[in-house]
């Protein structure tokens, strides 16, 4: 008989029963209350509704990370139950990250697209807004030119980089519209977006026009100012490898580094190639799956595959399905480009819906963010890894091909062997950028060149964001790596006992937390976890 899925148990019992809290000052209560205190602490302080980066602010966050990482020390977690222990380094590695921030990443005076991405988001809006929503922006649009002026006294060490990006965000339309308001002809970067703004208030809000020109005209200067300091603000964007190694062993808690990065990558590159081209060999002859030709074909394929999935899962025994699962919609929208152009997302997914339905619908994103919002455990509910999202969404991929999802379409196995292709190369784009031996460029175009079907604006987006935030990239590679090595260790641990339904169960109901602390509490393997309990040397 089979166990009771561990999913059907965790997310619901209540929290201070499920993790034994005592009343001491030092026990897992302790903890529970520095952690509550830290997420306050660590939340953007603002100023008239923007980020507040004025140098006191920042001091403040300095001192009192201090204070809380000598909390956090005088908490002795041995002898705790496991899972408790995992939630110590969880709070542990939060600290580490905003420490990290404070020392090394400081993004306030190192990107000028922290700026410019902050401003921008004023203007994504769909229209008429509601009274409250109303409030928020006029007091927003009003701190926009204080903010713009704020940006030109921190930002001290602007990386070259960071500030090229900047300033083509400035002027460019990414040529993606990630998280962008859908206007047919896309706005050319933040300045037109501001004059969108304008047009847009003057039909609906006049009274709000004064001020969000205040606020373009402030955009505009600061486009003139950093135009005209782009040749001091050359300093190094990537971060080097010793704080590139850091961030991935005391924040991410990956066992790996740069070396493994490139390695790893690089092997899964070759693996994924050679696989892609196997399967076109297989699959000569056979007809093409061309992309969809119209909204309603690319909607009734979305029916299909999602119809398609959920029974698999089901009739497979992949993973449970909770009777509160309803539907997700899809990933990727129907867009009509000029020159009907297709980015590298909808050369795919207009072809065939499964490939990132399955990472980022069901089961992967969508699906997994559902469970995540029922968790009501005090630590592990606030934990957002992405070695562990990504991961799992990306191990959904290739493991639902090699399950059989895939059996009757050959050429949708073609997708998804691209899918991976496109996984391998973000591994060197990002490492070798956080080691300044490629620009952003360089790591464009050796996404571009080693991909089907990628193009510059989904390479330069992503790019981008590897840039700005280590381990980005590298999470889905590496992650699905530690799944896979996951599920090795509780085949072997449990013989002819593992069941594939309940190992997945047990893995979502852990959380959303990185994946070597998944393993040493699903496994009680301890060794890529047992020197991360003390504070990190800097």
């Amino acid at each position: 008989m089979k166990r009771r899925s561990a999913l059907a148990l965790v997310l619901v019992v209540p929290a201070a029963a499920a993790c034994g809290v005592a009343g001491g000052a030092g026990d897992y209560g302790a903890l529970v209350s520095l952690h509550d205190e830290f997420l306050e602490f660590d939340r953007p302080a603002m100023e008239n509704g923007l980020p507040d980066y004025r140098p006191e602010t920042i001091e403040r966050q300095r001192a009192g990370l201090d204070g809380f990482a000598d909390r956090l020390g005088a908490i002795a977690p041995a002898g705790w139950p496991v899972a408790q222990q995992v939630d110590y380094l969880l709070v542990r590695a939060r600290l580490n990250r905003l420490d990290f921030d404070l020392r090394i990443r400081r993004p306030w005076a190192r990107d000028p697209g922290t700026y410019v991405d902050t401003v921008q988001r004023l203007a994504f809006h769909e229209f008429p807004l509601g009274e409250e929503e109303l409030a928020r922006l006029a007091t927003q649009l009003g701190g926009v030119p204080g903010f713009l002026a704020l940006a030109r006294e921190n930002l001290t060490d602007a990386g070259g980089e960071l500030t090229m990006l900047a300033l083509r965000n400035l002027v460019t339309a990414d040529g993606v519209g990630h998280g962008h308001p859908y206007r047919e002809a896309p706005p050319a970067g933040t300045l037109a977006w501001y004059a969108d703004l304008v047009g847009q208030l003057e039909s609906h809000h006049s009274e709000l026009v004064p001020a969000a020109r205040d606020a373009q005209a402030a955009v505009g200067d600061f486009h003139t100012w950093l135009t005209d300091s782009r040749d001091q603000m050359n300093a190094p964007a990537g971060l080097g490898r010793e704080n590139y190694n850091w961030y991935l062993k005391y924040v991410a808690m990956m066992p790996f580094d740069w070396d493994d990065v490139n390695r790893i990558g690089d092997r899964e590159l070759h693996r994924s190639w050679a696989f892609l081209e196997l399967e076109r060999n297989k699959n000569r002859g056979l007809p093409t799956v061309d992309p969809a030709p119209s909204a309603d074909d690319y909607a009734r394929r979305i029916r299909e595959a999602d119809e398609h999935v959920r029974k698999f899962l089901v009739d497979q025994d992949i993973l449970t399905i909770p009777d509160y699962v309803g539907e997700f919609g899809t990933n990727v929208p129907w867009i009509v480009r000029e020159g009907g152009r297709r980015n590298f997302w909808e050369e795919v997914q207009y072809r065939d819906p499964r490939p990132d339905h399955v990472h980022a619908v069901i089961p992967g994103h969508r699906f997994d963010a559902l469970l995540r919002s029922r968790d009501d455990r005090p630590i592990r509910a606030a934990a957002r890894d992405r070695g562990r999202s990504e991961g799992w969404a990306f191990y959904l991929e290739e493991m639902m091909l090699q399950a059989g999802l895939l059996d009757e379409l050959p050429r949708t196995r073609e997708l998804y062997y691209i899918f991976q292709i496109a996984r391998a190369v973000r591994n060197r784009a990002e490492a070798l950028m956080h080691t300044n031996q490629f620009n952003v460029q360089q790591a464009v175009d050796y996404m571009v060149d080693n991909t089907p079907f990628m193009d510059q604006d989904v390479a330069r987006v992503d790019a981008e964001i590897y840039l700005k935030t280590p381990g980005s990239g590298i999470a889905y590679q590496m992650g699905k790596l530690q799944i896979e090595e996951l599920l090795m260790d509780r085949a072997l641990q449990l013989g002819e006992a593992f069941d594939l339904k309940e190992f997945h169960d047990e893995f979502l109901a852990a959380g959303w937390i990185p994946i070597s602390l998944i393993r040493w509490e699903m496994t009680g393997h301890d060794d890529e976890v047992r020197d991360l309990f003390g504070r990190p040397p800097s």
